[in-house]
C-alpha cells in the first residue's frame, strides 16, 4: 500500500462518517511530515451551511493544529475533486499537494476554474477512485429511490 493509498483510506474512514449522518460522503485528511494535522468530512445538513464542506472542515483543523493559515508543507486527500469554493480555500493556503479519489465532471473546479489552486500546488488524482466513486454513486442512488 502506498502512502497516497493509507491516506487516502482515513479519508474514506471521514467520508462514511458524513454518510452515516446523511450528508454528501466526502472526507478529507490534511497531513504534514507524516502527521495528520486536519481532518473532516461534509456537514452541510448538520451545521445548516453551505460551505461546511470536507475540505473547508479539515483546512480550519488543520490551521488551528499548526497555528496558523499557511498549510504550505500541507498534503490535502479528499476522496473528491473539490468544488470550486474548497479549491480556492486550498490555493489561499498556499497547499503544496492535493491528493483525490474520484473526478467531479459536474461541480469540479478544473471545469470551472482551473487555475484556482496556487500555482506551485501538485495535484494527483485517481487515489481509490473506485471506492471514492461507488461512495458517491451509491448515495445519490439511494437519495432517488
Amino acid at each position: 500500500m502506498t502512502e497516497h493509498e493509507k491516506y487516502m483510506d482515513l479519508a474514506i474512514i471521514e467520508a462514511n462518517k458524513a454518510l452515516r449522518n446523511d450528508e454528501v460522503p466526502i472526507g478529507c485528511i490534511i497531513v504534514a511530515n507524516n502527521q495528520i494535522v486536519g481532518r473532516g468530512h461534509n456537514l452541510t445538513e448538520t451545521l445548516q451551511d453551505v460551505t461546511a464542506h470536507a475540505e473547508m472542515q479539515a483546512i480550519t483543523a488543520a490551521a488551528q493544529t499548526l497555528g496558523g493559515k499557511y498549510l504550505t508543507d500541507c498534503t490535502l486527500y479528499v476522496t473528491v475533486e473539490p468544488c470550486t469554493m474548497c479549491a480556492g480555500a486550498i490555493g489561499w493556503a498556499q497547499i503544496r499537494r492535493i491528493v483525490w479519489g474520484t473526478d467531479d465532471e459536474k461541480k469540479g473546479f478544473t471545469q470551472i476554474a482551473p487555475n484556482a489552486l496556487h500555482p506551485k500546488c501538485e495535484v494527483i488524482k485517481g487515489v481509490r477512485e473506485e471506492e471514492c466513486k461507488q461512495l458517491m454513486q451509491n448515495f445519490f442512488k439511494n437519495k432517488r429511490l
